[in-house]
C-alpha cells in the first residue's frame, strides 16, 4: 500500500485537476507548495525530530519489544521510527488539497487515504501509534504553513466549482480495490 510507484496514477489524476482548473502559474505554485509541503515535512521529522528523541522502531532487534512485534516479509524500517515520515508526508499532501480544494468528497478520500497509509506503518510493526499522531500532526502543520504561504504568492482564491474533482477519488479507489485484489489472490494463493 505505500509502495513507491503505486500511487503514481493518483497523483497524475490530482494533475490533471490542477492543469484542468488552473492557469500555468497556479498549477506551477501548487505543484510546488505540496513538494514544499513535503520537503518540510519530511526533513522536520527525519532531519530535526528524530535524532533529537532517538526512539527505536517496534521492528528494530535492539527494541526489547521486537520479538512480540509481527515482521512482514523481514521488513524493519530503519533504526529510530518517532515522528513517522510516511505519516507527515501522506497527511501534508492530504491536507495540503483540503485547503486548496474544499471539497467535502475529495477531503475525506483523501484523509482516508492518508489514515490507510498510517495504518500499513503499523500493520508492518515499523511504527507505534504515537509516532503516527506526531507525523500527521507535522504534516498538517506543513501543509498550513505552506498553503498560507501559496496564498500570498500566488493570489489564489478558493474556488466554488472545481470540475474534474472526481478523478483523483476515481483513481485511487481503484487502485485500493486493485490492491484488495491482488491481497486476496496472494493469499488464496499462500493458502494452497
Amino acid at each position: 500500500f505505500t509502495g513507491k510507484w503505486i500511487w503514481v496514477p493518483m497523483y497524475a489524476s490530482i494533475l490533471y485537476v490542477l492543469l484542468k482548473n488552473f492557469n500555468w502559474k497556479i498549477t506551477l505554485c501548487c505543484l510546488t507548495a505540496i513538494a514544499l509541503t513535503i520537503l518540510f515535512a519530511d526533513q522536520v521529522c527525519a532531519s530535526l525530530i528524530r535524532p533529537a528523541v532517538e526512539r527505536l522502531r517496534p521492528s528494530n532487534p535492539t527494541n526489547p519489544i521486537s520479538d512480540l512485534v509481527h515482521i512482514v516479509n523481514n521488513y524493519r524500517g530503519g533504526r529510530y521510527g518517532f515522528p513517522s515520515c510516511h505519516a507527515s508526508n501522506s497527511f501534508g499532501l492530504a491536507f495540503f488539497l483540503v485547503f486548496l480544494f474544499r471539497k467535502r468528497w475529495l477531503s475525506l478520500f483523501i484523509l482516508l487515504w492518508a489514515t490507510l497509509n498510517c495504518y500499513t506503518r503499523i500493520y508492518l510493526g515499523v511504527h507505534y501509534p504515537g509516532d503516527l499522531i506526531a507525523g500527521t500532526l507535522v504534516g498538517l502543520i506543513a501543509a498550513y504553513i505552506v498553503y498560507r504561504f501559496f496564498l500570498k504568492v500566488s493570489g489564489y482564491k478558493t474556488m466554488k466549482k472545481v470540475p474534474h474533482i472526481y478523478a483523483p477519488i476515481l483513481v485511487g479507489g481503484l487502485t485500493i480495490v486493485g490492491i484488495l485484489i491482488y491481497s486476496t489472490v496472494m493469499i488464496l494463493q499462500a493458502q494452497n
